[in-house]
């Protein structure tokens, strides 16, 4: 049965019994006086603190929790969200807050919080059940379970009112008949087992490009060609969507994606979607002209979008993508790293009560501190009564280019450079004077994963020796601490007790790893890699399937196997990746064929819903496209093949040697006193080369495209 006729029956289900009902702080301190206090006083997480003080007895999701339940023949409440989630506040106050709606959970439920980023594996089982059961999912996520961990119920967030029917009548028809209750339950769960059961293969499939071809084609009438992006009321920036199509409409020679895609970069910087007072991005845009974010700053989002716009550079070659990534790392340093390396995960939409706070300006506000500047800074950043936000609330956005600007105005770059970066400096002094909104201080390993290789493709395209220092310290740092006994832990935070690791974290941290080799040339890493990447297959492995579950201990009630992408890759295409590039690197065919396998596996997935699929997307261009290793070796390999990270090479892997290497791809190639280039394709070599343009060249003239 397909995923879409999964779902409807749940739905169906769900409507005929009747259970569906409707549509749809500070920290806390121990030290202060309260009226109530919970168990979640004893946690580390920034968002179960924030409930620790609620009237609500909670508990965080334990094995202890889930006995209790058992033992008492009590439903269960599972609330999960996350510190930077808006509605999460809103609901908190509305009904966790409240005495009367407090009191019939106490009476009647285990009541459990759960940290989204915490604790991804519970999150991904109940979002999935709220998918089937409704049709669509979000946070805050509240769902009622069997005592047996199996869902009754499931929704996003919910009025006071509503809240109290819902568990009203939950409980009710519990008590009423058990016995159907647990029917539906399990019809649930058994819907979310289905979900996550990917086969082997069957029959080997020929991975051309035409595959890709086709699932662009379907793609394509989802994308707004004019204001970028895909077409809908909000807007994702999706990250790993355009860094695939980068890569795709150059090996296709794809004009059309290729207008698409730097239409989105530009328009993205245009928009207040961008910070840019600060710097950084914010999560999605509320509107369709990328106008106003929501406010909330997610680590993974910048992570990500370093690299795509680094990348981009190396293409079209515009300062402003330069600009951008500079920025966007003073951001990260000034407001979300943590002081001994690490990166935090989030900083909240909110601030003083309300969302954007922080970050929006008034009128008279601006014209006090910008004086005789104001009319051109207005122009510019497009402060007029039409396009406010609300009454008098500006979220500063551009809506013409900078050329076209300076044109109007009769300045050159060089004059508007010089006040943007006036009016930069002195708006953020001035911001810096509010209150600030809370800052997520949790570090998560696959988050800062994909931070470290943010770093690294921001060095290959500018050179800056600084970034290639921070993508350093910061593996440094996970090694530290959230890499122990040979085994890695999802989230760190000072006192935590969390000793989970999820797949994401080891094939994330894998392919960092990997990244930081490919700079350093340091076999350290590589070693580094090939282990986490042997762990995963020893300790996540799923023997009736090719893929790896999201989770080392088999615990909940559905094993979870994450193969579409979400806001971050797919652990199990980042996964089929660190196989197809350590199988290149130790000339392994093994891992080059279970590379070939998983991806075969997704083709129809990705030409069905390519824009769900990215990271397989990309996947499947190494595979159907020339793969090219570009091997330096020599005292001067280092040198040479920085000098080529700052070329857009799709579809190649970089390796090198200083000295020589028991390594089979450096073989019978290390001459003492020289140093030469590799270029290689399918186990043929054009002759070594000892210069960046014969090698690039060399790439030329193997016409295999």
């Amino acid at each position: 049965m397909s995923k879409a006729s999964i779902f409807s029956s749940i739905r169906l289900i769900l409507f005929s019994v009747g259970i569906l009902f409707i549509g749809c702080k500070p920290q806390a301190s121990k030290t202060e006086d309260h009226a109530y206090t919970n168990a979640l006083i004893d946690e580390t997480s920034p968002y179960l603190l924030q409930h620790a003080h609620n009237p609500v007895n909670w508990v965080p999701w334990s094995e202890k929790a889930l006995e209790e339940a058992k033992e008492q023949d009590k439903l269960i409440v599972v609330s999960i969200g996350y510190s930077s989630c808006h509605w999460c506040h809103v609901m908190e106050e509305e009904s966790f807050e409240d005495t009367e709606v407090a009191s019939l959970m106490n009476d009647n439920f285990i009541n459990i919080k759960v940290d989204r980023e915490e604790r991804p594996d519970v999150d991904q089982v109940y979002m999935t059940a709220v998918q089937l059961m409704t049709g669509s999912g979000g946070w805050p996520l509240n769902v009622i379970l069997l005592p047996n961990g199996k869902p009754l119920y499931g929704g996003t967030y919910h009025t006071k009112a509503q809240w109290i029917k819902v568990l009203t009548e939950i409980n009710k028809q519990y008590r009423k008949d058990k016995k159907a209750a647990e029917e539906y339950a399990n019809k649930v769960a058994q819907g979310i087992s289905e979900v996550n059961f990917i086969p082997k293969i069957t029959t080997e499939t020929d991975l051309k490009p035409e595959l890709l071809t086709r699932a662009v084609n379907t793609w394509k009438k989802q994308w707004d060609m004019e204001w970028g992006g895909n077409l809908g009321k909000l807007k994702f920036i999706i990250p790993v969507n355009l860094n695939f199509l980068l890569d795709y409409a150059a090996l296709s020679e794809d004009l059309e994606t290729d207008v698409f895609v730097e239409n989105t970069l530009n328009k993205v910087l245009q928009g207040g979607i961008y910070d840019h007072i600060g710097g950084g991005f914010f999560r999605y845009s509320t509107d369709t002209t990328w106008k106003v974010p929501h406010f909330e700053k997610m680590l993974y989002d910048n992570a990500q979008l370093l690299s795509l716009y680094s990348k981009a550079y190396t293409i079209y070659k515009d300062p402003e993508y330069k600009r951008v990534v500079l920025e966007t790392i003073e951001f990260l340093d000034r407001e979300m790293k943590n002081p001994d390396g690490g990166y935090y995960a989030a900083i909240d939409a909110d601030s003083e009560g309300e969302e954007g706070t922080y970050y929006v300006w008034k009128e008279n506000e601006l014209r006090s501190l910008l004086g005789d500047e104001y009319d051109l800074f207005a122009s510019y950043y497009s402060i007029k009564k039409a396009w406010a936000w609300e009454k008098d609330k500006y979220v500063l956005h551009k809506r013409v280019t900078d050329r076209d600007f300076e044109k109007k105005h009769g300045i050159t770059n060089s004059e508007l450079q010089t006040y943007t970066k006036k009016w930069q400096s002195l708006l953020l002094k001035q911001r810096e004077q509010r209150i600030h909104p809370r800052v997520d201080d949790k570090i998560i390993t696959s988050w800062n994963a994909l931070l470290i290789q943010g770093f690294l493709d921001a060095y290959k395209a500018f050179g800056n020796q600084e970034f290639l220092s921070h993508a350093n310290s910061t593996f440094d740092y996970l090694l530290k601490h959230s890499y122990v006994d040979s085994k890695l832990v999802h989230t760190y935070k000072k006192g935590s007790t969390r000793q989970e690791g999820f797949l994401e974290d080891y094939t994330f941290l894998a392919n960092a790893s990997l990244g930081l080799y490919e700079i350093n040339l340091d076999t350290t890493y590589l070693e580094l890699s090939k282990e986490l990447t042997g762990y995963v297959k020893v300790h996540f492995g799923e023997p009736d399937s090719e893929m790896y579950r999201y989770n080392e201990q088999a615990s909940l009630i559905a094993k979870i196997i994450k193969t579409d992408d979400g806001v971050i890759p797919s652990p199990n295409a980042v996964m089929a990746q660190n196989l197809f590039k350590l199988g290149h690197l130790y000339y392994d065919t093994d891992l080059l064929d279970r590379s070939q396998r998983m991806v075969s596996i997704m083709v129809n997935p990705i030409q069905e819903t390519a824009n769900n699929y990215a990271m397989w997307g990309s996947l499947l261009l190494e595979h159907a496209y020339p793969f090219y290793e570009i091997v330096g070796v020599g005292a001067n390999a280092k040198e040479l093949l920085n000098a080529m990270h700052t070329e857009y090479i799709p579809n190649a892997l970089f390796a090198g040697s200083t000295e020589k290497s028991d390594l089979p791809l450096f073989e019978d190639r290390y001459v003492e006193g020289e140093t030469y280039i590799y270029v290689c394709y399918n186990y043929t070599c054009k002759l070594p080369v000892k210069t960046v343009t014969e090698a690039l060249q060399q790439l030329q003239d193997f016409q295999v495209y």
